[in-house]
């Protein structure tokens, strides 16, 4: 029978609305401020201590606040005003000291039932909700230093291997290797070597008081390389580590020579982003050094060892460093078979598999050292002209060697790190080294939390623009296609609702470019319409019976509806492979738009003029 949908159709669509009204729920519950504390010593967590301390600063300070409660490694502290965040962050600082991290958040109030089977609120965007904004600069300085250090490293290693002998090799406060050699014989097969070895050093023989040195630099062009892969480097990382902490489009981009400006629009966790984001983490891998050894040739680190109850000790290291995190591919975090203790399986790259193995298969039964390097930052207070308290911060870098292990056999490109402190340790630790090394080390030059209050305007404008736009086409598919019209319009609601629900359950990020994608979806679902019912009435207007007209204005409608959204669909795929955050945002919604819009057209409008007029005996429509 003409225009009668089977049982199973209805059911299935009736399943779809239901289930897009579900999701679209959230939405509905709005968002509460929030203060986040986090520990800036990886693996540990937020204590009872710490959190109390917090609240105490906050009753101090006259800040109401809703609720406070532990989480797995965070604390969160709930307020009751968006204007209270700041206060409520400097309050918290000044009381906990630098060794926290605190940052302002948003938190959803959906209830526990709905959260419970994935409903979540739709993230908004920077310009929207607000998120975090960083200005990092990189250290080009500390840059150069490190890759001298592993260039002073490495001359020694091909001396050695040439059995070449020489007296000292040195670096210099201001980045000059500095070797001595016995002869200058002994000097110019070293400076040969290293012509061939390392082309890009500068060298200079220099003879005085019986010493034969060489001096060795940077050439100007292998600065300039350097400081390039410092920045570029660096950027490659804080996008891997952006999207291993799951941040929806995010902006990650150079700002100028040595610059970085992150953002993270609709984060929820900006305490665990701005740590992440935020530290120079890398790995040293060392040899222990052996007793009665040079003390010029090692150095003493800080050691934890899990066998001794967490007692802190030290450890001496030789100085000569055998790979570092720059070599690591991989890196997963498990546990240990044997003591069933976290551990992180490394993968190394094909010249660090081989560094690693020609560094070992001569000292099998020594101990080699994992030195961990982090770079924190250290905020404390102080007292300006006009009496308030401003913040200072600066810059320290923890060394500490977070596993020694016998090395039993030759290690290739894949070993472990055992002995390590927590599986959240391991799993931070992996994160750090999977998504890449930082090149160089990073300060933040500014940080903006863009609250909600911000992006006010914008959002009120938006949804009057989309109020506005979708009260005007309801009213004129009413009032000129009647019946067809209601039904039309009963379908671009559930459009709506669908497309909501859809970005809420991909975890989309809604900017306000997103909104303007939102007004144009309209309108493509109603040009569907529209199409549809001008064909219904050339069908009727062309003595085809009603039951007969309405099938056909459908059927032949189709075709010209689904080439229209397709192409149009092609133009968002490919404005979302080549564009910026923005831009993104709008072909994310209108893609999803597009998706929905088919639907309710095709399916939606049609299963409600089904329902009014099919089976029936009709003789006039109310088109």
């Amino acid at each position: 029978m003409l225009n009668r949908y089977p049982l199973w159709k209805n059911v299935l669509i009736l399943f779809f609305v239901a289930v897009g009204l579900l999701y679209a729920l959230p939405n509905v519950f709005p968002q509460e401020p929030a203060v986040q504390i986090a520990s800036q010593t990886s693996g540990e967590s937020v204590s009872q201590r710490a959190l109390d301390m917090a609240t105490a600063a906050l009753d101090s300070a006259e800040i109401v606040y809703t609720q406070a409660q532990l989480g797995e490694s965070t604390a969160l502290i709930r307020l009751t005003s968006a204007e209270d965040q700041l206060a409520a962050r400097q309050a918290i600082e000044k009381a906990l000291g630098f060794e926290y991290v605190v940052a302002l958040n948003t938190v959803p109030t959906t209830p526990d039932w709905l959260a419970g089977i994935g409903g979540q609120p739709l993230k908004l965007g920077l310009d929207l909700a607000g998120g975090v904004h960083f200005l990092l600069e990189v250290d080009v300085e500390a840059a150069i230093e490190k890759r001298m250090e592993t260039t002073t490293s490495e001359i020694r290693r091909i001396l050695r291997g040439e059995r070449i002998r020489y007296q000292s090799v040195e670096l210099t406060r201001n980045n000059v290797i500095v070797a001595q050699f016995a002869s200058p014989e002994v000097r110019r097969e070293a400076d040969s070597l290293i012509r061939r070895e390392l082309p890009d050093l500068e060298r200079i023989s220099r003879d005085s008081n019986g010493a034969y040195t060489l001096r060795m630099t940077m050439s100007e062009q292998a600065i300039a390389d350097i400081e390039d892969y410092a920045v570029g480097q660096n950027l490659t990382t804080l996008r891997n580590r952006v999207n291993e902490i799951g941040v929806s489009e995010p902006l990650v981009a150079q700002q100028g020579s040595n610059r970085i400006v992150v953002e993270l629009p609709g984060v929820q966790d900006t305490t665990e982003a701005k740590r992440i984001i935020g530290r120079t983490a890398n790995l040293e891998f060392r040899l222990e050094a052996q007793p009665g050894g040079l003390v010029s040739a090692r150095e003493e680190f800080e050691y934890l060892d899990p066998d001794e109850q967490r007692r802190r000790g030290s450890v001496w290291l030789e100085e000569d460093i055998i790979i570092t995190g720059d070599s690591v591919a991989n890196a997963q975090a498990g546990f240990d078979q044997r003591d069933n203790r976290p551990q992180v399986t490394i993968t190394l790259d094909g010249s660090g598999g081989t560094r690693m193995n020609m560094a070992t298969r001569n000292n099998v039964g020594r101990s080699m050292g994992t030195l961990f390097i982090e770079h924190k930052t250290e905020t404390t207070y102080r007292t300006n002209e006009e009496g308030e308290q401003v913040p200072v911060t600066r810059q320290i870098v923890d060394r500490k060697v977070i596993s020694l292990a016998n090395i039993l056999e030759p290690l290739g490109s894949r070993f472990q790190i055992t002995g390590l402190e927590s599986s959240q340790y391991a799993s931070e630790l992996a994160l750090l080294l999977r998504s890449g090394a930082l090149a160089a080390p990073m300060t933040f030059v500014e940080e903006h939390t863009i609250g909600p209050s911000l992006g006010q305007e914008n959002i009120d404008l938006g949804v009057r623009s989309i109020i506005l736009g979708l009260s005007l086409v309801l009213a004129f598919m009413l009032v000129y296609y009647r019946v067809f019209g209601i039904a039309a319009n009963i379908a671009l609601t559930m459009n709506i609702v669908l497309l909501v629900a859809c970005m809420s359950i991909l975890g989309a990020t809604l900017t306000l470019p997103g909104m303007a994608g939102i007004v144009l979806t309209v309108g493509m679902a109603v040009d569907a319409n529209v199409l549809i019912f001008s064909r219904i009435r050339e069908e009727l207007a062309n003595g085809l019976s009603p039951q007969q007209a309405i099938n056909s204005g459908f059927d032949r409608a189709m075709v010209s509806i689904l080439d229209a959204n397709l192409t149009t669909l092609i133009v968002a795929f490919i404005l979302w492979g080549i564009g910026s955050g923005p831009v993104k945002g709008f072909a994310i919604t209108l893609s999803i738009g597009i998706i929905t819009s088919m639907f309710t057209a095709l399916l939606g409008t049609r299963a409600i003029i089904n329902l009014v007029y099919g089976g029936r005996r009709v003789k006039t429509l109310w088109i």
